[in-house]
């Protein structure tokens, strides 16, 4: 019961990110596409553009507010399924979540509101500069969070306190500046961009079509190629950053999404296709291209990848040392406020950062010094997440991500020659690719996530360890809650960002001297 526990609060949680995560990315992208635009406006005092940053705006306002009302309930999960996860780490995972909600969603919020009912009440400098703390604060958001998760990826700049039984922050600074964090950042805020380009790219091209608001649509394709272009190439770039970090604080993860079974001599070779089998441990029809894993891993032509055997291996070394830091920690909680004998200190000072992997056996037994080899086994096999769906995912997203950059980079050439409407097969094939990017989006996700398993956070808590003390119905009654109201919130959503779509542009006009709203004259 306790693992079905621990399956369904996942479920949960998952379904809740993940449906979150698909207003997530448009709402980075579109936010900066509405102020290239303005800024364009302010700059050359054309109409058009400030008549595109308001369409595109309207459709921003939609997915911002459905993201807002989603991001909420995810927060409110750490305490109601992740309770104990909530108490082991909220010194730490607590303070980026709160900074986040006071400096960054405030701010976006705050200018959110003068975006909409400013036009004209402000200059419009003021106005474009309340536009950029949108685009400001939307990053800003995803950079807190970012670091919150990055942290559960390579839990940094933080110790485990015998006396709390808690983590607790030891330097702030490294938690801030966390290399994962950060490649983490800027990738997700790269794809970001792709998403609402991609977007913006499809949406135009679908006036094309219809020849409507064209000079609106050729505008738009000409901005969100350009910008999506950069953005793609910079997502490949940053996803190539993140493989190698994953190669130094994540190599089970690395292993999983190649997967490599047995350490390959250096450089490793990179597997393009093929079939994974895990019970076999092997993968059937590998086709492989020599040297490049090894190039993009680990930047270099003699340092070895590990495989997911020898990677078990070192589970196992790490599992007998957290059974000793646990040993030693229950004599030193026996103890209370007595001394602790030294070599009991001492035992838990060389062996506590394996404290977590003792806390894997807790799945077969209730005291970890008294699992069996097979239990360690197991556990150490535990460590290993389900390689088929890790291995697809991560190619699927990779090929996405390449498809990307000759699409932007085709109407990128496209608009450079003034041919945008030339090509009615090319106009199809961007309307056709709109959801493409979210699709890659969640792939990229599910691979982070999915492939830290078993682990909420990496080498420390085992997710197992982490969840509330519920009863099966009721994790159960609030996933068919939440799968019932976010559908309905799905298909408003989707009903409101067609509607406007189809509404297209509303006609607009320079405001008049002195930007007030003119008053009606007096019924006669």
């Amino acid at each position: 019961m306790e693992f079905d526990i621990v399956a369904l609060s996942r479920l949960q949680f998952a379904m809740t990110a993940l449906y979150h995560f698909l207003f997530v990315p448009l709402t980075l992208g579109l936010s900066v596409l509405l102020a290239i635009m303005e800024t364009v406006y302010v700059m050359t005092g054309r109409i058009i553009w400030r008549q595109m940053t308001k369409f595109w705006g309207t459709l921003f306002g939609i997915n911002f507010v459905l993201g807002v009302a989603t991001g909420i309930v995810m927060e409110f999960q750490f305490g109601m399924n992740w309770s104990y996860y909530s108490h082991y780490v909220g010194d730490i995972f607590g303070a980026p979540l709160a900074i986040e909600g006071l400096m960054a969603f405030f701010l976006e919020a705050t200018f959110v509101g003068l975006f909409f009912f400013g036009w004209d009440r402000m200059s419009k400098v003021g106005h474009l500069a309340a536009t950029w703390a949108v685009a400001l604060g939307s990053n800003l958001s995803a950079l807190w969070i970012l670091i919150a998760n990055g942290w559960m990826q390579n839990p940094v700049g933080s110790a485990f306190n015998v006396q709390t039984m808690r983590m607790e922050v030891t330097s702030f600074y490294d938690v801030l500046f966390n290399p994962v964090a950060q490649a983490k950042f800027v990738h997700t805020v790269s794809a970001g961009y792709v998403t609402a380009s991609v977007f913006v790219l499809g949406v135009s091209a679908w006036y094309m079509l219809k020849g409507r608001h064209l000079d609106l649509a050729r505008r738009s394709m000409t901005v969100a190629a350009s910008f999506g272009l950069a953005s793609a190439l910079s997502v490949v770039v940053l996803g190539d950053e993140s493989g190698y970090l994953d190669t130094e604080h994540q190599k089970m993860k690395l292993a999983a999404i190649e997967a490599m079974w047995e350490t390959e001599p250096a450089p490793a070779a990179f597997t393009v296709f093929g079939i994974p089998d895990q019970e076999a441990r092997e993968t059937h029809f590998a086709v492989r291209i020599p040297w490049v894993m090894g190039l993009i891993g680990t930047r270099s032509l003699t340092t070895p990848i590990p495989g997911i055997e020898e990677l078990v291996g070192h589970a196992k070394t790490r599992i007998a040392q957290g059974i000793l830091a646990y040993d030693a920690l229950q004599a030193m909680r026996a103890a209370g406020t007595a001394p602790v004998a030294e070599p009991v200190r001492q035992a838990f000072e060389e062996n506590g950062r394996m404290l977590g992997y003792a806390l894997l056996l807790k799945r077969y037994v209730d005291d970890p010094r008294k699992a069996s080899p097979a239990q360690i086994e197991k556990a150490a096999w535990d460590t290993v997440p389900q390689v088929l769906p890790m291995f697809w995912s991560f190619r699927i997203m990779v090929g996405l991500g390449f498809y990307f950059i000759a699409l932007t980079a085709t109407f990128f050439v496209l608009s450079a020659r003034r041919m945008l409407d030339r090509y009615r097969v090319l106009l199809r094939l961007a309307v056709l690719s709109i959801p493409l990017p979210w699709i890659a989006a969640e792939l990229g996700w599910f691979v982070a996530e999915f492939g830290r398993q078993p682990w909420i956070i990496e080498g420390v808590l085992p997710t197992a360890a982490a969840v509330s003390d519920l009863g099966a119905g009721t994790v159960l009654g609030t996933i068919a809650g939440f799968a019932l109201i976010y559908t309905v919130l799905f298909l408003i959503e989707m009903g409101l960002m067609l509607r406007a779509i189809s509404k297209g542009p509303a006609p607009d006009t320079e405001p008049e001297a002195g930007l007030t709203t003119p008053r009606l004259a007096p019924a006669e």
